[in-house]
Order: structure tokens, then sequence, then C-alpha cells
């Protein structure tokens, strides 16, 4: 499942917004919040994958308040103003929705966040291979990503999300494809729904993984695999 936030002040809006994406069936709503002020505790508090974002916000716009983000999660504005259209562009939006919004248009918007950022198909054994990186397709585009950018891959149901310092990344391919993409010097899988690199590590402790800005869970099946880590980084 995405997570995603819903940053309005409008009631009807929040319920609209709320009842599309019970519809889909793809997304965690994680927090609505009323205000700016309200989304950065929500963010300070657990990464959110998604923000739909009013633009018109009480105290704060919604635009001054991506300013103020570092690293964003991706964003999808709504707004009741079409002349913010060219602004928005500024900041790397998914979309731009129109109040009302209508179950059709929203469900584009869907299309482009969940079909729009996926990992192409790579053949079995590159995980094996000598190679520093994978394609992604954004938009009818391949875009190439390092290995040594990701951070580690985290597993949701039908999804996989894919962790960098700069973004995240949904994918809809299986923690067990891309344990087999991902090369096997550089990535350990520590639990049935975490894949990490190994280089960004910072601590193990107990039944945990220090990450940066992050802590992964080591599962019982895993343990092993672990601590055989441990013993070849103090030889």
């Amino acid at each position: 499942m995405i997570k995603c936030i819903i940053v309005e002040d409008e009631t009807l809006a929040q319920d609209v917004i709320r009842s599309h994406l019970q519809r889909t069936g793809r997304f965690e709503l994680a927090g609505i919040c009323n205000n700016a002020l309200e989304a950065i505790e929500v963010l300070n508090k657990q990464e959110v994958d998604l923000i739909f974002l009013d633009i018109q916000l009480p105290g704060m716009t919604g635009l001054n308040f991506l300013r103020l983000l570092p690293n964003p999660p991706l964003v999808v504005l709504t707004t009741a103003y079409a002349e913010y259209a060219l602004e928005s562009y500024e900041f790397n939006v998914i979309d731009y929705l129109l109040k009302p919004i209508s179950f059709e248009r929203f469900a584009k918007t869907v299309n482009k966040i969940t079909d729009g950022r996926l990992f192409t198909q790579v053949p079995k054994e590159t995980g094996n291979a000598t190679g520093d990186h994978i394609f992604i397709k954004s938009n009818s585009k391949f875009f190439k990503v390092n290995f040594s950018e990701i951070i580690y891959v985290e597993g949701m149901k039908d999804y996989l999300k894919i962790h960098t310092a700069d973004y995240r990344l949904v994918t809809h391919q299986t923690m067990n494809e891309m344990e087999k993409i991902l090369p096997a010097r550089q990535f350990i899988r520590v639990h049935k729904s975490y894949i990490v690199a190994v280089a960004y590590i910072k601590t193990i402790y107990g039944n945990s993984i220090e990450m940066d800005k992050a802590t992964i869970p080591v599962g019982i099946n895993y343990k092993e695999k672990v601590m055989n880590l441990v013993g070849r980084k103090l030889q």
C-alpha cells in the first residue's frame, strides 16, 4: 500500500479525496491535516509516500509549505484555482487536480503514481552481474538509478518501496524478484519485507538494523545471515 496524507482545510474536499482513495484500494491514509503545521508534525513522526495538498491553506499556502520541505514525498496538488498550475511546475508535482475532483480524473492521477514509476524487467542473473545500475521507467522515459543510491527496499503487499536519500519509488515487483536483481555483495535481505544496502548500515543490535533515518527489523529466519555479515566484517 502507498502511504499518503491529505492536507486540506475543507471538510467536503477531505471527504471526496478520502472516498476516492478508498475506492482505488491502493492507498493507506496516514492522516488528514487541516493546515501545513499539522502536516509537518505528521511528516516528522512517520515516512509518507504521497501528499494530496491543497494550495489555499490557512496560515501558510501549500506551495510555501513545499518550500520548507528539504526532501518532500510525491505531491498531488488540489485546488479550485487553475491559475496556480504554472507555478506548481516549480515543485515537480505528480499532478494538479481542480476541484470538484471527479473519480475519473482522480483515477488518471493514481495511474500516474502506480504505473509511471516502475522498474523495468531485468533478467534474473542481473543480481550476480557486475553492473552498477538498473533502469526505472517514468512517463515513457527510462532513468538510470545506481545501486549505490539505494538505501533499502521495503515490501508492501503488492508493491515495493525503494528508498534512496533523495527520493522513494514504488513498483509492482516482488521481494524475491528484487533480491535476485540487486547485487548480492552490496545488499542483504534481513526480513521478509526488507532488503538493505550493506554500505548504509550504521549499527546492528538485537533484532534491529539502524540505517539513515530508519530502523529496520531483522526477521527470525534472517538472523543467522545478518550475524554472518557481522562476522565477516569483524575478521
